[in-house]
């Protein structure tokens, strides 16, 4: 009897597991779809794209839960702008500053203004049509980083380049998720939002906290973390020194969403930067990559 009933009992366990059922479905489809799209000779984000159909909502069969699924992927978000932060320095951006900047904003600009006229001429209000130019004009940091990776570029002029072109975009995302809300509200630049403040005056505060994060991640964090990572290295225990990266990267990023309203790919970006001053910093590489290249397939 109780041989009898123990497979209903671990079918009734894993539907209270959503978690790892998530983890095991898409580490699974992932890995498949990969191996024939790699076979096949295409990039394997196209497989892992693909696993994210196969287990998703809108296909039949067995379906992830999309909301775990999210954090997993912020997760793999965090740890991969994490690694990249790791391989920079603030000098390496600051010396791409003349292209990446201009060329962000106006691809930006241009990206945005195209989709609006298109959308325009299908029949958008105009509003509708800049708001998702907005959003179409971003480029996907994880997938273009990681095409960069399978192609040794990262560390390259061209690489260099492209990794400040998506900071830059970055900063904008955060800017314009300032403004949509105003924007949609239909109140005009000098006039006050809903709630009470300028278009203006919340593009200010926006930039301010972004300043402020980058001081204190940057100057102060410089201080700190390196600091840190010496005397943890000095106790010899791989496990204490991986979760002590983890937990550098991970805070940091999260609060600078939290705090200071960035994402939580530029905060572990300024996490790695930081890390990468530490004379222990190729161990922490060497510990995150794993957990990055895992938790990054679980973004797709």
């Amino acid at each position: 009897m109780d041989h009898a009933l123990a497979p209903w009992t671990l079918a009734a366990a894993a539907q209270n597991l959503p978690l790892l059922t998530t983890i095991a479905a898409g580490f699974a489809a992932a890995w498949v779809l990969g191996l024939i799209t790699q076979k096949l000779g295409l990039s394997t984000i196209v497989g892992y794209l693909l696993a994210g159909v196969a287990i998703g909502p809108y296909t039949p069969g067995f379906t992830g839960d999309v909301a775990l699924a999210q954090q997993l992927a912020e997760v793999g978000v965090i740890l991969l702008m994490f690694g990249v932060g790791l391989h920079f320095h603030v000098k390496d951006l600051w010396a791409v500053r003349a292209v990446a900047i201009p060329g962000a904003l106006g691809q930006s600009l241009v990206a945005t203004l195209a989709a609006a006229v298109v959308f325009a001429a299908l029949g958008w209000e105009l509003k509708s049509g800049l708001v998702l130019g907005m959003a179409m004009a971003v480029a996907s940091t994880v997938v273009l980083l990681r095409v960069l990776m399978d192609r040794g570029m990262l560390s390259t002029s061209h690489g260099h380049v492209a990794v400040g072109w998506l900071i830059v975009e970055d900063i904008l995302t955060v800017l314009l998720l300032v403004l949509v809300p105003i924007f949609g509200s239909g109140a005009m630049v000098g006039s006050p939002s809903p709630g009470g403040t300028t278009a203006l005056a919340s593009v200010g505060m926006a930039v301010l906290k972004l300043v402020a994060m980058v001081v204190v991640v940057l100057v102060g964090g410089s201080k700190v973390v390196p600091w840190i990572l010496t005397q943890v290295a000095k106790l010899r225990s791989q496990e204490l020194f991986t979760l002590t990266v983890l937990v550098l990267s991970v805070t940091i990023a999260v609060g600078s969403a939290t705090i200071f309203g960035a994402s939580v790919a530029l905060g572990a970006f300024l996490a790695g930067i930081v890390v990468a001053q530490s004379p222990v910093s190729h161990q922490a590489a060497a510990d995150a990559l794993p957990m990055r290249d895992a938790f990054a397939v679980l973004f797709f």
